[in-house]
């Protein structure tokens, strides 16, 4: 089995040692059988759908923190019936986590984790039932996508000093990021093999390796054209790097990089910190094409959305933001 499926054994504490738990005094050390169940359901998932590794580390946690849960009632994930999963569910929502219980999303995450669990036990014949059939997930509310209005993304994108090497890269990212609609994770993934400056495409590789192309429009592709003629050369300082967008390092931007650069530009134009979040510019993407009339499954298309149901979720943010223009410039608004 390969390594990231695997946890360490843990440690036994010292006989009288305090053992504690976000959800009770004692933390039960996992059941060997049960451990071992975690992790063949893990290989699986990642066999067979294919899950990011974050999405595993995610299902591991909550799959081990139901198994200790279970052990400290003498019960193991085979033997758990429904009522104690309803119990477990009930008990995380008012005494797990650090504010008193976990949130709604949360637990519909765990919940999720569990059914495709202990349908691969039922598969398998280690159950005779799926103790999950019954169990509803919790409502989630929808929260709408973060989008400023087209005013502030034009200052937003015009703030860094595109004189400087750092400058030109941000404008370079900005003017792309919301020309295409990227992933923050996509961006500051991309390679120069993905990049055609010649026909203005990207080839993005998204969510569960789909691959997308992706067009640039003139402005991201004049701002990237000079980016890459005068500022990555600067940045690179000789050393061969297949990242488009690089660090004053000579690495590759990441995540946490790209998300520092875009408050300091946001609090430079006078954008409050509240409105802006790390995919604010794919969300205005977004927003601003549907306002300008765009078909919905084209925007799918362009976001590698899987689902419709998850693009439809834009025309909700404009037709919000039409509702407030009404109301500020109708005579009866």
């Amino acid at each position: 089995m390969p390594r990231r499926f695997r946890s360490n054994l843990e440690p036994q504490p010292p006989a009288g040692s305090p053992q504690t738990s976000a959800l009770g005094p004692q933390r039960p050390a996992i059941r060997p059988d049960d451990r071992a169940a975690i992790d063949a359901f893990l290989e699986r998932a990642w066999s067979e759908q294919g899950l990011a590794d974050n999405t595993l580390a995610s299902y591991r946690r909550d799959l081990e923190g139901l198994a200790r849960w279970l052990a400290a009632r003498g019960a193991t994930l085979d033997t758990g019936t429904r009522e104690a999963l309803y119990r477990y569910l009930a008990e995380r929502s008012t005494t797990g986590g650090r504010r008193g219980g976990y949130s709604a999303r949360s637990n519909a995450r765990l919940l999720s984790a569990l059914r495709q669990f202990y349908r691969l036990r039922l598969r398998l014949g280690a159950i005779a039932a799926d103790p999950t059939l019954e169990l509803e997930a919790p409502k989630l509310p929808r929260p709408l996508p973060k989008a400023l209005s087209e005013r502030e993304v034009e200052a937003l994108i015009a703030a860094p000093d595109v004189d400087t090497p750092l400058g030109l890269r941000d404008r370079a990212m900005f003017e792309l990021i919301y020309a295409t609609g990227l992933r923050v994770s996509e961006l500051v993934g991309l390679r120069t093999e993905q990049v055609n400056l010649r026909q203005g495409a990207l080839r993005v590789t998204g969510k569960g390796g789909k691959e997308r192309l992706v067009p640039l429009g003139e402005e991201a592709q004049h701002w990237l054209t000079r980016y890459y003629a005068e500022a990555r050369p600067a940045l690179a300082r000789g050393r061969a790097v297949d990242a488009v967008f690089l660090s004053n390092r000579r690495t590759a931007m990441t995540r946490q990089m790209f998300w520092t650069l875009v408050k300091r530009h946001a609090a430079r134009v006078g954008i409050d910190a509240k409105r802006i979040s790390p995919h604010v510019l794919r969300h205005c993407f977004a927003t601003h094409l549907l306002n300008h009339g765009a078909d919905l499954r084209a925007l799918q298309m362009l976001l590698g959305h899987s689902s419709l149901s998850t693009t439809q979720i834009y025309t909700l943010v404009a037709r919000e933001g039409l509702k407030r223009l009404h109301e500020k410039h109708h005579p009866r608004g």
